[in-house]
């Protein structure tokens, strides 16, 4: 009987062509939400040079506070790859350098829908009572982890023992 002998993932790779593949992967997946939270971010920053902002109670001010700088960490972690690439260029540290940037954009995904979550309180508080935006914004942040974590974790889960990966790593 003939025996699969490839790797779990499929494919016949070096460990070196596993991190450039993995590389490339990530920086697609950067520009897009590069993009993204740097026109949150610019808008954000135009928002205190409105006349309208002076009016803003001590409660939204603090909103806004916190959500520029929840912003500002979000463009940071979604730029650092970037960075750290540039910086270890050049020194054989491409699987290490994949494992880092991979966790940087974690982390700014995760500032990231703070940030959209924070921006909407902010916002819906001028439009509707706190009571109402504070529900709103709850219903936005189930929204936006049910589609940006809930498949990721079902899918690593199911890949741990109940999914066709899981045959292959048994042999």
């Amino acid at each position: 009987m003939h025996e699969d002998r490839r790797p779990p993932t499929g494919r016949r790779e070096s460990p070196e062509e596993r991190a450039d593949r993995k590389w490339v992967e990530l920086l697609q997946e950067v520009r897009v939400t590069q993009t993204g939270v740097q026109i949150l971010f610019a808008f954000l920053l135009t928002v205190a040079f409105t006349p309208r902002f002076a009016d803003l109670g001590t409660a939204d001010r603090t909103i806004y506070i916190v959500t520029v700088l929840l912003g500002a960490g979000a463009t940071g972690a979604l730029i650092a790859p970037v960075s750290l690439h540039r910086i270890v260029t050049g020194r054989r540290l491409k699987p290490e350098t994949v494992v880092w940037a991979s966790g940087l954009t974690l982390a700014g995904l995760v500032l990231l829908l703070f940030t959209v979550a924070s921006a909407l309180l902010l916002i819906l508080r001028v439009v509707a009572s706190d009571s109402v935006a504070g529900w709103l914004v709850a219903a936005a942040l189930l929204w936006f982890a049910l589609c940006w974590f809930l498949p990721a974790a079902w899918l690593r889960h199911r890949s741990r023992g109940h999914g066709p990966l899981a045959k292959d790593r048994s042999r």
